[in-house]
């Protein structure tokens, strides 16, 4: 029996897995890659390291299988993490990672603009999409943007490398880059008026629904991942936004909330809405005829890592005893609070000029209580987002955790008990391969809808409770949140400044 591939490239590292055709795992490896950060807010890799990674770990996860054929592939990259390429598709510069903040006075231009497709971005393009990004080139470095022949997502990159084609996610074209699907696609006015009239031009000019074939993946790429079979390369997408294929299905009311170095909230809903404070609703972007609505932070379990290995200076290994001292103090108690803006903040508040901050500290504060507060910080942040979803409109009835968060017992807990509501945790490791998954046995045909098949991987779920005894500590203390983040602002925006960076 054929099996299907999977590929998730994330943040550190690219993972990949074989799946049989009733959703068993077969194989799974990862390899990573390193990120540079020449300045602050900016941060770049290499494209070619992707496919080396890429290669190396679908090799592995093959031979974990047994090296069956395999019938359907699907990606899921970030995003936007943007690649620059000659017409030959080689990287003329670093691609800049989703995180990459330096476009945001590029992102504040596009809210002074009055044009119809902005509605379906709350308002504005934020900092960390692709049209921001490209802005930001033509601007900075014109010799750089001049030349490119591709301007693309990463995972536009890999389905290049598979397939030797050209072609854009739906997905990413809606959330990213400004493509109406029911409407006029790619909106050439708005891209002149931004001061790149020449973008759909580097812009894949093919885009493909989710879960829909693209091409059968190439000589040349079938040898280099040790491929059998007649595989098909399906329309892949943004790693979070596709974990809702992973959690049985897109069900009003079901967000799905994937916590790693980032934290994105995804949901779809039958009519639009149009708060401020969300991403989206993006029409068509996963399911034809439905409205997806996009939240995040952009630095979540990355400031825990900063916490515990770079500020405290634990070694990963030493982690899990912090961890547990963390855990033993009451809740709020030590005094302390954490701002989790390190990169800026996506939802709700579109800011990428906020910067983090630890308030309270003494001599006598202790390690374990700044990674306490790191914690609660981060799940006061995820508050923050959910919140913004109900004010907004969007409901919320059931929340999926997924991610790193399920390694990190304190994170998880905390994270129940401040929002005050049960979190379901999905036991799959990644929901992105899970997703990637579904969208290559729809593309190879084996199932009639996305929805069909993604009935077929439902994953397995923890209910986690919340403790009623912490409410009254982290009601205080979200309020306290709110309140610095209002009182730091102005100091955050003039230390995160343009001018006083090089570059």
């Amino acid at each position: 029996m054929s099996a299907l591939l999977a590929i998730d490239l994330g943040t550190e590292s690219a993972r990949v897995a074989v799946y049989s055709a009733d959703g068993a795992e077969l194989g799974l490896s990862q390899s990573g890659y390193p990120t540079s950060f020449p300045h602050p807010g900016w941060a770049e890799q290499n494209p070619e390291d992707w496919w080396h990674a890429v290669v190396t770990a679908t090799r592995a996860a093959l031979t974990e299988a047994g090296s069956p054929p395999v019938a359907g592939v699907a990606v899921a990259t970030t995003a936007s993490t943007v690649a620059v390429l000659d017409a030959a598709g080689r990287p003329l510069r670093p691609a800049l990672l989703w995180m990459d903040s330096r476009a945001s006075a590029e992102s504040a231009l596009t809210a002074t603009l009055d044009h119809p497709v902005l509605r379906y971005a709350g308002g504005s393009d934020a900092v960390e999409w692709l049209v921001p990004k490209a802005m930001w080139l033509a601007r900075h470095q014109p010799e750089v943007y001049r030349a490119a022949g591709h301007i693309v997502e990463a995972v536009d990159y890999l389905v290049w490398r598979l397939t030797g084609e050209w072609t854009g996610s739906r997905m990413n074209a809606v959330c990213k880059w400004n493509y109406d699907p029911r409407g006029a696609g790619l909106p050439d006015d708005l891209y002149a008026e931004l001061g790149v009239p020449d973008l759909r031009d580097k812009l894949p000019s093919r885009i493909v629904p989710v879960g829909d074939p693209v091409a059968p993946v190439q000589p040349s790429a079938r040898d280099e991942l040790g491929l059998t079979g007649g595989a098909v390369v399906g329309a892949g997408g943004i790693d979070a936004h596709l974990s809702l294929l992973a959690v049985g299905g897109a069900r009003t009311g079901r967000v799905s909330v994937v916590c790693g170095t980032s934290t994105a909230f995804v949901t779809e809903i039958d009519e639009p809405v149009f708060p401020p404070t969300v991403w989206g609703p993006y029409p068509d972007a996963l399911n034809t005829g439905r409205w997806l609505v996009e939240g995040g932070q952009v630095t979540s379990g990355s400031v825990l890592t900063w916490a515990g290995e770079q500020l405290l200076g634990r070694p990963r290994a030493e982690l899990p005893a912090l961890i547990k001292e963390a855990a033993a103090l009451p809740p709020g108690a030590h005094g302390l609070m954490v701002l989790d803006y390190f990169m800026g903040n996506r939802t709700p508040l579109r800011d990428p000029r906020l910067r983090g901050a630890v308030l309270g500290l003494t001599l006598g504060s202790r390690p374990e209580e700044v990674y306490r507060a790191a914690v609660e910080g981060v799940a006061y942040g995820t508050r923050q987002v959910l919140d913004s979803f109900v004010e907004g409109g969007v409901p919320v009835e059931e929340v999926f955790v997924s991610g790193g968060i399920r390694h990190n017992p304190l994170w998880l807990r905390t994270t129940a008990d401040v929002l005050g509501r049960p979190l379901l945790l999905v036991s799959e490791s990644n929901l992105t391969l899970r997703a990637c998954a579904v969208a290559a046995a729809n593309a190879a045909g084996r199932a009639t809808s996305l929805t069909e098949a993604a009935a077929g991987f439902a994953p397995r779920v923890t209910v986690i409770e919340p403790d009623s005894s912490h409410r009254a500590a982290f009601e205080q203390g979200y309020a306290d949140y709110r309140a610095a983040t209002d009182a730091t602002r102005e100091i955050a925006h003039r230390l995160s400044a343009p001018d006083r960076h090089a570059g």
